[in-house]
């Protein structure tokens, strides 16, 4: 059985490795000068193209460097707020006329940006050569027409409720450079051929920092920071440490350490804590044996203790799943059908000829939480006769074992435990898990035609009611697959120095730009 020993010693050099060794930085807060603001991403980036990124950290930076027509509004709301453009309006449930705000001109010489640059990019993430996996974004985009240098309009094949809580405001949303991606070959990775945004790339030193410096050329409201510093630290409690000693100014702590944190802030921080839409569950895969027998799926469902795992990883912070959707948004499921019942669990094994167990393996990201969740759900399922070995990753081992194109370890998943972040529309909860993602997001290779066509039919249902319907009978053949155990939604516990003041979607993901000195 694995054990996690995690001494001060270790994290203290596991902070060096992330860059924040004594010497990295100095002691003093750079913030408090109001020019630099030292932020922590859970991982480093693997791609900035809208049609290929990888991760929420990578929409973090983009949010900086690329335009949209329109963005999400920091504060405890869901709202739209325009972007860089004047005017953003649905004039019927099929057209949405856009007009550019003045002075927007891309990086490197590559000119102004322009409606041909926005037909372009959305046009793009619907291209069947292309094959972005987020081309479900924009599955109702025809096309964009171009009326002029600055104006056009989206018209879409039929109505498409996701467009305004995803597609225009999130990642998929953003404009790139038509002359200079084309230029670069049609798509690019960790290096933008042009940039256009209120900050713009100044320097990337794989796993330790990714340097923004404000851009002059950004005819809006600048940024407040003269630079931002993004750092990725993988481990929240890492991250915690930089935070106390004063070398961050922001980060995400890990989730069982919010009941401390509010009981006594660290030293010069404060931490708020937001309502998760991520969701985190146990997955297995379908073409693995035994996995491939529903018998044994089932018996996995009933040998996890969930508020047991929970109380493991997240010591009370965190609550049980019913699903992918979080509380509070459209698609929300009440209760789940197969709950703890480890006598129900054995008697399915032995349907499935396994009365003396089996042993198997447990994928996860090393993260301490991860890590005990793992050895709950692994003495768990020791207690039915299921004897789990558990593999650790760091994250960029971890995002590409399920996927067909980085080689043949999807071969060799059996058990998986994963966390997908979420935005505001069920849509993005649902999108990962359809036949056309087998290989690409969907790990559990859980292929379901019925799942598939409620995905796009929900996707187009412009009556709330029937959307919610269709979302929660979406989570009950999730469910009944036997393929999958809802663990929780976690919470978001936000951590930063008191020189600063945050700028924060309702789930607590930082809009860099909008960060200020506090006062």
């Amino acid at each position: 059985m694995f054990k996690l020993q995690m001494t001060r010693r270790s994290v203290l050099a596991s902070m060096a490795a992330a860059g924040l060794s004594a010497g990295f930085y100095p002691k003093a807060s750079l913030s408090q000068d109001g020019k630099v603001l030292r932020v922590r991403a859970y991982s480093d980036i693997q791609n900035l193209d809208p049609a290929f990124r990888k991760s929420s950290p990578e929409d973090d930076v983009m949010r900086n460097i690329f335009p949209g027509l329109a963005t999400m509004k920091p504060g405890d709301a869901w709202q739209w707020e325009l972007d860089s453009a004047t005017k953003l309006e649905q004039v019927d449930p099929t057209h949405i006329e856009f007009t550019l705000i003045d002075g927007l001109v891309w990086s490197d010489g590559h000119g102004p940006v322009t409606a041909e640059d926005v037909k372009f990019s959305f046009e793009r993430m619907i291209d069947p050569a292309l094959d972005s996996p987020y081309k479900g974004d924009w599955a109702a985009l025809d096309h964009v027409e171009v009326q002029d240098e600055k104006s056009g309009v989206i018209v879409l094949k039929e109505p498409f409720p996701p467009l305004w809580n995803v597609g225009l405001v999130f990642g998929s949303g953003r404009i790139v450079s038509k002359k200079a991606v084309e230029a670069a070959g049609g798509k690019f990775d960790t290096k933008p051929p042009a940039q256009c945004g209120r900050y713009s790339i100044k320097e990337w030193l794989p796993k330790q920092r990714l340097v923004l410096v404000r851009n002059p050329e950004w005819p809006g409201q600048p940024g407040a920071f003269e630079e931002i510093h993004v750092i990725p630290i993988e481990d929240e409690k890492t991250a915690e440490l930089g935070l106390e000693a004063g070398d961050l100014d922001y980060t995400w702590v890990a989730v069982s350490s919010i009941p401390r944190y509010r009981e006594t802030p660290p030293k010069g921080g404060k931490i708020i804590v937001k309502p998760s839409l991520a969701y985190v569950w146990l997955g297995m895969n379908q073409e693995k044996a035994p996995f491939d027998k529903l018998e044994v799926r089932r018996a996995v469902q009933h040998a996890i203790d969930v508020p047991t795992v929970l109380e493991a990883a997240y010591f009370g912070a965190a609550e049980p799943a019913t699903g992918l959707i979080a509380p509070g948004l459209l698609g929300h499921r009440e209760k789940n059908i197969y709950g703890y019942d480890p006598d129900k669990a054995r008697d399915l094994l032995k349907q499935a000829g396994l009365a003396n167990g089996f042993d198997c393996t447990l994928d996860i990201l090393n993260k301490a939480e991860r890590v005990s969740a793992a050895q709950a759900l692994q003495a768990n399922l020791a207690d039915v006769g299921i004897n789990v070995e558990i593999r650790q990753h760091d994250s960029g081992t971890f995002w590409s074992i399920g996927d067909q194109k980085s080689g043949d370890t999807w071969k060799t998943i059996q058990l998986l435990m994963q966390r997908f972040s979420m935005q505001p529309d069920p849509s993005f909860a649902t999108e990962w898990f359809t036949p056309e993602q087998i290989g690409v997001w969907n790990w559990e290779r859980w292929n379901s035609p019925e799942f598939g066509e409620l995905n796009a039919k929900a996707k187009v249902e412009t009556d709330n009611a029937k959307r919610n319907e269709m979302y929660i009978k979406m989570q009950d053949l999730m469910e009944e697959s036997g393929s999958y155990v809802f663990l929780t939604h976690e919470a978001v516990g936000v951590g930063y120095r008191d020189a600063v003041e945050p700028a924060l979607l309702p789930n607590g993901t930082p809009i860099f730009y909008g960060f200020k000195p506090a006062g």
